[in-house]
């Protein structure tokens, strides 16, 4: 993708940037601004819980830009709901799913499962590639604030604590649904 067909590339290179650096961004997902960073890294992954004031035994979802992406993380190939998942990725549908093992407990909440994405959001999908893995996803908000939809709002919360990629949200109205693959259960 060219500077012309993306004006946010700058933005988009910056973000990656920062991922790298262990920092917190915020950019757009299909309904709400997300607060993202690197999931395998700890002291990154502390920043994006002190921001949000939120207890770290939550744990996080995470969103990717391929299903590839996410293979060494969670169980799914072979799997009887894999066709399930598939058929809604990319798309705006948050999976939980069986972690694999080694992956660390800070990512899962200490849970046997992850909460996981593939985002057809186009500056996700971005930010994932380019990343060359999945990032954290949690809405861009105080604990049980409203969450954020826009760098200013962004901004105004979370003043200089993160760095804001400018864009266009997706069409949905409210954040995600998450699924259990393992139940069918719809947890949101």
């Amino acid at each position: 993708m060219t500077q012309a067909q993306n004006p946010y590339l700058n933005s988009i290179e910056l973000a990656v940037k920062r991922l790298r650096e262990g920092e917190v961004i915020a950019y757009p997902t299909e309904a709400v601004y997300g607060l993202g960073c690197d999931p395998f890294n700890f002291s990154a992954v502390e920043k994006v819980f002190h921001v949000k004031r939120r207890p770290i035994d939550k744990g996080l979802i995470l969103v990717a830009a391929s299903v590839e992406q996410i293979f060494d993380y969670v169980e799914l190939q072979g799997m009887s709901w894999e066709k399930d998942v598939l058929a809604s990725w990319p798309g705006p549908v948050t999976w939980v799913l069986p972690v694999k093992e080694g992956i660390p407990e800070w990512i899962s909440g200490g849970r046997k499962t992850l909460a996981i994405r593939v985002s057809a959001h186009p500056m996700v999908q971005e930010l994932c590639s380019q990343f060359g893995k999945p990032i954290v996803s949690t809405s861009a908000n105080l604990t049980s604030q409203p969450p954020a939809k826009s760098c200013d709002e962004i901004v105004q919360v979370f003043e200089d604590q993160v760095f804001c990629v400018p864009g266009e949200l997706g069409n949905l109205s409210k954040p995600t649904r998450i699924i259990d693959a393992q139940s069918g259960t719809v947890l949101r």
